[in-house]
């Protein structure tokens, strides 16, 4: 049972919870912000888990690429005894919402490989794992790339507009459906890493119902607003990444 919770909150070693939204329904209007996309950079990350009272150590690493109006990103995430947990990927380009995924593919422990297209010339999104489409309107994200839209949006904005008690919402597509994730900002926040002590930016998306998972986020503005630590929570477990590296590209 420990391992099978486990690989469900792996899933968020990057980032992230499962959608649970329905198929086709019609998204709230699209809003466009000004991005500025962090420079391309490999982040490194020690990470934590814990079940009830079973504690798991591994590592995670983030490949972010951006440039020529392109951007990719892929996430692993490696747990002792285990090995691999868990790798996803986002490619895509940008456009005037920011990151405008192309594809997504998950790959989960003792999984098959799953897909979800950015059917952009029908506006639906596809899924392998659901025979519905999602109507599209424009800004949507996927797993893997929110984080670096939310960071890319929170780097044009500025610790003026992104400040606590904003919010900021993306709609994020999973491997059979896409919802709205609201992430609020909670507070400016030093916190301890492998790289030292750093100044971050704490920001949440809280669960939309009590079964939903959270996903805490620290930003790092002296960091080019990286990523530097995540949080991923049920009611069972949590997995913590915290950053211990960053190498330029």
């Amino acid at each position: 049972m420990m391992r099978s919770n486990l690989f469900k909150c792996s899933v968020l070693a990057g980032l992230l919870a499962l959608g649970v939204s329905t198929a086709m329904a019609a998204p709230a209007a699209p809003v466009k912000r000004a991005v500025e996309l962090p420079p391309s950079a490999d982040l490194a990350y020690d990470l934590n888990a814990q079940q009830k009272s079973i504690g798991l150590k591994g590592d995670a690493l983030i490949t972010w690429r951006a440039g020529d109006g392109k951007y990719d990103v892929n996430v692993e995430a490696r747990v002792q005894l285990l090995g691999k947990l868990n790798e996803y990927r986002s490619q895509g380009a940008v456009d005037a919402y920011g990151l405008a995924p192309d594809t997504f593919t998950e790959k989960r422990y003792r999984k098959d490989a799953t897909t979800t297209t950015f059917v952009r010339d029908e506006n639906v999104i596809s899924f392998s794992g659901a025979k519905l489409p999602y109507v599209m309107k424009g800004g949507e994200q996927d797993r893997a790339s929110v984080t670096w839209q939310l960071a890319s949006v929170a780097r044009a904005a500025g610790e003026a507009k992104f400040k606590p008690g904003s919010e900021w919402t993306f709609i994020v597509a999973g491997r059979r459906d896409a919802e709205p994730w609201t992430f609020k900002v909670i507070k400016q926040e030093k916190i301890r890493t492998g790289m030292g002590e750093l100044d971050t930016i704490h920001v949440k998306r809280e669960p939309r119902d009590s079964r939903g998972d959270s996903v805490e986020v620290w930003l790092a503005p002296g960091q080019e607003w990286y990523p530097v630590k995540i949080r991923f929570e049920d009611e069972r477990d949590t997995i913590d990444q915290t950053v211990k590296s960053i190498t330029r590209k």
